[in-house]
């Protein structure tokens, strides 16, 4: 997979940029614009490398300063057709899709985690979806709850959070999740408790589901499907496969929990609340730990076979 690198830099430091981007292994091409950059001004490099370059290279520029004085953007071209960039991604050590820029995993993870209407929203509608799937007996409205329900954006963060010691990331996500399903819940106790009177459903209503009784009922199974969604959801942030995301999130119960233990308190069913509340704590946990664990083992792989740079024509 190759990718552009576009660097804005002040006209000063672009030959040592140039230098320094023209010397990485796996770099197809190098153009200079001078004084093409006008805020800031300055000169403007492109570049194209393989993916699996783009991490070493981004260090090394911010080494040199780049992003306190001008940018690094990282984009993905949909078709390059060159020579140069098939023989730079077979110099480049690894596989582009197992190649991860640790920058672009940060802030993606970091504008899916925060506290905003919209994440209040899906997640506010989804535990209504989960809630009226539960009173409903209706696992389909479940599995809608889990696919609308945002929630695995701030624990993504939070697992990169803990892995890159990034304070601010992680208090974003926290606050995203510590503030969300509070919300989400009471929003579906209290569609819960309006709904018992208008008749919408009766009063003991989760002594006669069966569909959903898996949501109260955590066991081994709960913490297995929640490690291995975590593994599959972290894998797809790294490899930019969204689509795997979405079975993700109709695997795990975080959701759905959320909805039964608002509904089970409101209809005086302790007891289910209390599993619903561990099952939701088992999901959260386990999907965090596994996220966690992809990151460190893809850190310790980078650590051990990191892409090398081209020095006068020899590999150091």
């Amino acid at each position: 997979m190759i990718v552009q690198l576009r660097i804005c830099v002040p006209d000063e430091l672009s030959g040592t940029v140039v230098e320094k981007c023209s010397g990485q292994l796996g770099v197809a091409e190098v153009a200079l614009h001078p004084g093409a950059s006008v805020m800031p001004p300055g000169d403007v490099v492109l570049v194209l490398l393989a993916r699996e370059s783009v991490e070493r290279l981004v260090e090394e520029l911010q080494v040199l300063g780049v992003p306190e004085r001008g940018s690094i953007s990282v984009t993905t071209p949909e078709l390059v057709v060159s020579a140069r960039a098939d023989q730079a991604e077979a110099a480049a050590p690894g596989e582009g899709a197992d190649a991860v820029i640790w920058e672009e995993v940060s802030r993606q993870t970091g504008e899916d985690s925060r506290l905003t209407w919209s994440f209040l929203a899906f997640l506010v509608l989804a535990t209504q979806l989960a809630a009226i799937g539960i009173v409903t007996d209706s696992p389909i409205a479940i599995v809608g709850a889990m696919a609308v329900g945002p929630e695995f954006g701030p624990l993504a963060a939070l697992a990169v959070a803990l892995v890159r010691r990034q304070g601010q990331l992680g208090r974003g996500a926290a606050l995203a999740l510590g503030v969300g399903f509070p919300v989400a819940m009471l929003a579906a106790a209290l569609a819960a408790w309006l709904s018992v009177p208008l008749g919408l459903f009766p009063a003991d209503v989760l002594e006669r589901g069966s569909a959903v009784e898996f949501i109260y009922h955590p066991g081994p199974y709960s913490l297995i499907v929640a490690v291995l969604a975590g593994t599959a959801g972290m894998l797809s942030v790294i490899s930019r496969r969204s689509a795997a995301l979405v079975g993700v999130f109709i695997s795990v119960t975080t959701v759905p929990a959320a909805g039964y233990v608002a509904v089970a308190l409101v209809l005086g069913e302790y007891g289910k609340a209390a599993g619903s509340a561990l099952q939701l704590l088992l999901n959260l946990v386990g999907i965090v730990a596994a996220a966690a664990a992809v990151l460190v083992f893809y850190r310790l792989i980078q650590r051990r076979d990191p892409a090398g740079t081209k020095t006068g024509g020899r590999t150091s």
